[in-house]
């Protein structure tokens, strides 16, 4: 086996998706984070991570991902899923919600860095009384990318094509069958979860926690101007609801979803005769019959008392231990009631990876099913 051959392998094994999932959430905390969470010497490890934010360095970064994507090409199983039209734009998004979030967590860092030094910020330099007039200064913006994006957009429509199959064909059906991109995130969920939760109840959760973000977080600072270290928890919430939480999933359902849905890696052959077990495995029926040695009892109430117990605990008992401990500044600032929608909102988006990462390593599919009841978890 070759150097190139051994990398390949090495990265299609990275690429299973718990340890992908893992290794995601770890590069996301070490570049938000570098140098302040964990113990001594995790901060000191990290700590020169902070270089990312100097624009030289995160230049030079994204010139060594465009190379090594560039490479990456060459290998024709992994050039066949990047390079279809249908994902093309996604491997873009890739770059640029990077490029963005770098951005933004720059610039807040940034104007910290002048706070403490005791400069005004970039907003008051570039403005002076902080505010920018709607005309001509941002619709003269807006206008000219307006132009450059449909000219974008032409050049595109000319040089790749349109990816329009056949008419449907309820005799033959695409495998793997998929959501467009933009839903392929919620199609991922109903792997994890009832499609009455995955489909109905985590996106309405969604949009209502946007819209309530305004009432619950009323903290003024950082409004009109980048800052980081005024608002992290805030900014870490969000991207990591945004970033991991969504932008993953579509990662996922879009370039490691291939047939029969099982998982892929970047250079490995979709192969639609693989045959993978798919075992999967109740809370209960660990318990019950893998830990006790009996059968599965006839009362759902009885036989799902665990799982219940489990989620009461999660949903119920776990706000106000987080309200005297760790999150005590956090209770004291929002008060009761905003401080337990707030926790409750979180606790659902964490639900989410530790639903996946059960499903990855114990096959588990419900920590509490009622099939009587049509009531999964």
């Amino acid at each position: 086996m070759s150097a190139v051959d051994s990398i390949k392998h090495v990265v299609n094994w990275l690429s299973e998706p718990s340890r992908f999932f893992v290794i995601t959430v770890a590069a996301f905390f070490v570049a938000l984070f570098p140098g302040e969470m964990g113990p001594g010497w995790l901060r000191r490890l990290t700590r020169p991570v902070l270089a990312i934010y100097r624009p030289r360095v995160a230049a030079a970064m994204f010139a060594v991902i465009a190379v090594l994507f560039g490479f990456a090409c060459l290998d024709p199983n992994f050039r066949s899923i990047v390079g279809k039209p249908d994902n093309v734009p996604i491997a873009g998004m890739i770059f640029l919600v990077g490029f963005f979030v770098w951005f933004a967590v720059q610039q807040g860092r940034r104007n910290d860095a002048l706070k403490d030094a005791g400069q005004p910020i970039v907003e008051k330099r570039e403005t002076g009384d902080g505010k920018v007039l709607v005309w001509p200064d941002l619709v003269y913006i807006e206008f000219i990318c307006l132009i450059l994006w449909c000219i974008f957009l032409v050049a595109w429509s000319i040089f790749l094509k349109a990816p329009i199959e056949e008419p449907a064909n309820p005799s033959k059906t695409p495998n793997p069958s998929k959501a467009p991109w933009y839903f392929l995130g919620l199609q991922e969920m109903l792997v994890y979860y009832d499609p009455w939760i995955a489909g109905v109840l985590l996106p309405g959760l969604i949009i209502v926690g946007l819209c309530a973000i305004p009432y619950i977080d009323k903290n003024p600072k950082g409004s009109g101007y980048y800052t980081f270290r005024e608002r992290k928890p805030e900014i870490a919430i969000f991207l990591f609801g945004f970033v991991v939480l969504w932008v993953w999933l579509i990662v996922i359902g879009t370039f490691f979803r291939g047939p029969n849905q099982n998982f892929f890696g970047p250079f490995e052959y979709w192969d639609a005769h693989k045959l993978v077990p798919l075992i999967n495995i109740d809370l209960s029926q660990i318990i019950w019959v893998k830990l006790f040695g009996v059968a599965l009892p006839k009362n759902p109430l009885v036989r799902e008392c665990f799982g219940l117990l489990l989620v009461l605990a999660y949903f119920v008992a776990l706000p106000p231990l987080l309200a005297k401990t760790w999150l005590k500044s956090y209770y004291e600032k929002l008060g009761p009631a905003r401080f337990h929608i707030m926790v409750f909102l979180m606790l659902t988006m964490i639900a989410l990876p530790i639903k996946m990462m059960l499903r990855w390593t114990l096959n588990m599919h419900y920590l509490v099913t009622m099939p009587e009841f049509f009531f999964n978890i």
